[in-house]
């Protein structure tokens, strides 16, 4: 009980946090944001993209969302464990083939089966060039292929990588933005290269939407 009572203390702290230090905002370019099942699969900056997400979701979605993020980094102390697991819920997963004991799409078909949103990025890493994405790993493609009426929402943040920039721990205070664009789905037949390469361009162009 008290346990619970702390993690949603923790949640609303956070997301007050997030909105006093980036004054972030949600656009809803090319989704509307009702109740629904979805995947929301952004570009991946900063350790902190998933929170800018989450914060401007309302809250009946943001309870039932699900960030998926790496337990080699939510894992490695007690006080990113209670964030991970008892504040955003995240479906933790291994990274590391070698020592991984559960299969990651497998964990995010069973967040998905039990009512949950997802939010997802397909890098598989953070982005740390010059390019505005690195090649969309195949698990997008994977959790489509499994679940192919869930909604997939290409999701950009913009100007987190300023606010946090690597190896700084106290952020910067700037304008951010998360922008919501079209949700796509897997097409019948439609094979790995074709639907990454698709999905890709998709948020690449919303990234130029939001741009402008």
């Amino acid at each position: 009980m008290l346990r619970s009572i702390a993690a949603q203390f923790a949640a609303s702290a956070i997301v007050l946090f997030a909105r006093l230090v980036t004054a972030v905002r949600g656009i809803w370019f090319g989704a509307d944001p009702v109740n629904r099942q979805r995947v929301y699969f952004a570009n991946h900056g900063s350790n902190g993209d998933f929170v800018l997400i989450w914060t401007v979701l309302p809250p009946v979605l943001r309870a039932k969302t699900r960030p998926v993020a790496g337990s080699d980094y939510w894992l490695t102390s007690k006080l990113k464990t209670f964030i991970g697991r008892d504040v955003f819920n995240a479906v933790l997963i291994d990274r590391n083939p070698d020592t991984r004991t559960e299969d990651p799409i497998a964990q995010m078909v069973e967040a998905l089966d039990g009512g949950a949103s997802l939010i997802l990025f397909p890098e598989g890493t953070r982005n740390l060039t010059d390019d505005p994405l690195l090649p969309f790993k195949p698990g997008l493609f994977h959790l489509a292929e499994a679940r192919p009426e869930v909604e997939l929402v290409p999701t950009w943040i913009d100007n987190l990588t300023s606010v946090m920039p690597k190896g700084e721990v106290i952020p910067v205070p700037l304008l951010c933005s998360v922008t919501f664009g079209t949700p796509l789905t897997i097409q019948k037949g439609e094979n790995k290269a074709t639907f990454l390469t698709r999905a890709q361009s998709a948020l690449a162009e919303l990234a130029e939407e939001a741009a402008t």
